[in-house]
């Protein structure tokens, strides 16, 4: 894990790489390295750049960039299947320097040049050039778990690991991209297929992008979820049923590969216990970390107790807990974090990752095993149950309905001491019971309909929040799956995953310099995720069924089995004490009410709802401070 960057036919190509690698130091504090070349007759230089976190061969051999008989490598990830692949070309005479996975890629690309992509097992983005033909080629990985941003001026182009390097490096000239934040604001974080910046743009996953000096540019897919999902149908349709506990097992055990410690995240929920129970039987006495909150949050928020179970599976396994209890400095952390997600994503997860990966390498560790992924893959969100159960709701006749949304809509979410979790759900859940399909499932997990969002935001905006919302029916839509539960487990996989949850976790974990791996985001995975019908996903009321049947043989029935836990933050206590002057001051003199891209009133009747227990728009308001801090960043 390393932060890469680099500059093509850009003007002041040396200095403009050094100050993307600078702005990356807390990706890669264990070391850096630089390379220049003219590509002749005139037509500039090429510059790579790199910041070493060491993980695989912590020598001398793997440091980057890495240069070999005409290429050139800077590369951010790990290759879980780099041993087979190193068999394979020392088997065609490849003679190996070190044990590095980067040497491995280099040679693989030098074998096989974009043909290898498809065989690579793992995360990474990276940029490749050969010497000879003057070419800068950029890739990432299937699933989008690696970031690579880049910016193209004329024939030029800049890359790095993170937005706020190529904001520094461009001089702070990129414009903010508008419909980025009215999707922003709809989704509480940038889909992947937007950008912050007009002028920026993410290189989409399971694609690569190939720079000549001539100035054409080529672009290129090596993989596409579309197609694995509609695969995966017909393998169901043959009757195939992948040995899902096999292929997690396998999945975990090529995640451990290190020559560093490795440590896990373990909630006590299904996900991560299960692959802390893995981990373990390969690596006796693996350290785990666990986060509780302060007692009067928890009970503000009516959070269930989730360090029990945590507790219970560290005693059955042998595992070495650390618990970490977040009472956090949230008007110094907020700022903070916001600098760190390089676009607006109002999830208050992101600190949650960041205080546990803070307090992991303060103790040694620089790796990290995550959960993250399973939910979306094996359709174990509540929205993916409550658009289930929406389905048999519609078939209740239509003043049964209306009676029942006006009487739970009277209803407080908040007492003046305790949150009502129950009829906040109620009240979702009607929100979006009563919809068509796509547009339930919007409804279900983003902050607002079509009218609320028109309300918010700046009138002259009106089309870019019908372009914005057209985005999501046009991706929801693209495929020719008949199975209702795997539609919305692709959408999610193209969507959610990489536009907020893959997104957070890198940048937050990396500004912590630690690498979190992602068990379950593994092409081997996610293929065998598709391969199961929606109904063996979702079982009665019990969503991720089958993933629960393969963690049956591990893990104690009631961890397999308890309700579903939340790594979220107690919100609605943060909002009405320690945030609460900050939404204030945001809503009547902030950046963006100012500017005119919030409406004042709008934000008002938010905060009086939300203050009034009538509604819960605490996540609202969260990811207006995330916003506003963002923005006013952006514009300095």
């Amino acid at each position: 894990m390393c932060g890469i960057a680099g500059t093509y036919r850009w003007p002041d190509g040396k200095a403009v790489t050094d100050l993307l690698t600078d702005t990356l130091a807390h990706r890669g504090p264990d070391g850096s390295g630089r390379y220049g070349r003219a590509l002749g007759d005139g037509l500039g230089e090429v510059h790579l750049g790199h910041r070493r976190l060491s993980i695989i061969d912590l020598s001398g051999t793997g440091a980057q960039p890495m240069v070999s008989d005409g290429l050139v490598l800077t590369y951010n990830g790990e290759l879980y299947n780099a041993p087979e692949l190193r068999a394979e070309l020392a088997a065609a005479g490849v003679r190996f320097r070190g044990t590095s996975d980067t040497e491995v890629l280099l040679e693989a690309w030098r074998r096989w040049g974009t043909d290898c992509l498809p065989r690579l097992r793992g995360m990474f983005a990276f940029g490749i050039f050969d010497e000879r033909t003057g070419e800068l080629v950029l890739a990432r990985d299937q699933l989008g778990i690696k970031p690579l941003f880049l910016v193209r001026r004329g024939e030029g182009l800049v890359f790095a690991s993170e937005l706020k390097a190529l904001a520094a490096a461009t001089g702070g000239r990129l414009e903010v991209d508008h419909a980025a934040l009215v999707a922003s604001l709809l989704y509480y974080w940038v889909p992947d297929s937007r950008c912050a910046f007009r002028e920026a743009e993410k290189l989409p996953p399971g694609s690569w992008l190939r720079c000549r000096p001539d100035g054409r540019v080529e672009r290129g897919r090596f993989w596409n979820l579309r197609d694995v999902a509609a695969e995966g149908r017909e393998r169901a349709r043959a009757g195939e049923r992948p040995d899902l506990a096999a292929i997690v097992e396998e999945s975990t055990r090529r995640h451990l590969l290190s020559d560093v410690p490795v440590a896990t995240f373990l909630s006590g929920g299904l996900d991560s216990s299960y692959l802390t129970a893995l981990a373990a039987r390969d690596r006796p006495g693996i350290s785990a970390y666990t986060i509780g909150f302060r007692a009067e949050d928890a009970r503000f928020e009516a959070m269930p107790d989730d360090l029990r179970h945590a507790r219970q599976v560290a005693e059955r396994f042998g595992v070495d807990l650390h618990e970490i209890e977040i009472a956090p400095d949230v008007l110094d952390l907020l700022p903070r974090m916001t600098y760190h997600l390089d676009e607006p994503i109002g999830d208050p997860a992101a600190i949650n990752t960041f205080l546990i990966c803070s307090a992991a390498r303060s103790a040694g560790v620089k790796v990290m095993l995550s959960g993250m992924g399973a939910d979306e893959l094996f359709a174990g969100y509540r929205k993916h149950l409550a658009n289930r159960l929406a389905l048999r709701y519609q078939r209740v006749p239509r003043p049964l309905r209306r009676g029942l949304s006006a009487a739970v809509d009277r209803l407080p979410v908040a007492t003046s001491r305790r949150g009502l979790r129950s009829v906040r759900f109620a009240k979702r859940f009607l929100s979006f019971a009563d919809l068509p399909e796509e547009t339930a499932f919007r409804r279900s997990y983003t902050m607002y309909d079509r009218a609320e969002l028109l309300g918010l935001v700046d009138p002259d905006l009106a089309g870019t929040v019908d372009e914005v919302l057209t985005e999501h029916a046009d991706v929801y839509r693209d495929n020719d799956l008949d199975d209702f539960v795997n539609r919305m487990c692709l959408a999610d996989a193209r969507m959610f995953l990489p536009g907020l949850n893959l997104a957070y976790t890198d940048r937050s974990s990396m500004a912590a310099s630690t690498e979190v791996r992602v068990p379950y985001v593994d092409v081997e995975v996610v293929r065998a995720a598709f391969a199961v019908p929606g109904d063996r996903k979702i079982v009665g009321r019990q969503g991720k069924a089958v993933l629960k049947e393969a963690a049956a043989g591990v893990l104690p029935r009631e961890i397999v089995y308890r309700p579903k836990g939340l790594f979220s933050a107690p919100l609605r206590a943060w909002m009405s004490r320690d945030l609460a002057p900050l939404v204030r001051e945001v809503v009547n003199d902030g950046e963006l009410v100012r500017s005119g891209f919030l409406r004042r009133d709008a934000l008002a009747r938010l905060v009086a709802e939300d203050a009034a227990g009538r509604q819960d728009y605490s996540k609202h308001l969260w990811h207006v401070l995330t916003l506003e801090y963002w923005y006013r960043g952006a514009i300095a």
